[in-house]
């Protein structure tokens, strides 16, 4: 079994998340509900946190991820 995952990046690392994709969705349906899941947590409440987002985002089938932050790599992509 192949696990699909999403990052969501952020300005800190330590705000830097992991979401596993559903099963049933393509990547750039993913995407997309994604964003539109988080857009309307955010419009409905602007004192929003990651905990609201994060209980919306398992509502629509994501799951977030614990993950280690490793270090920063400095070498350009192939």
């Amino acid at each position: 079994m192949n696990e699909r995952l999403m990052v969501l990046p952020a300005k800190h690392f330590e705000h830097l998340r992991v979401l596993r994709m559903p099963e049933d969705m393509e990547e750039h349906e993913a995407f997309r509900h994604a964003t539109g899941v988080i857009a309307g947590v955010q419009e409905s409440n602007v004192n929003c946190n990651w905990e609201d987002v994060a209980e919306a985002l398992e509502e629509h089938g994501f799951e977030a991820v614990e993950f280690v932050l490793g270090p920063e790599l400095e070498c350009p992509p192939e």
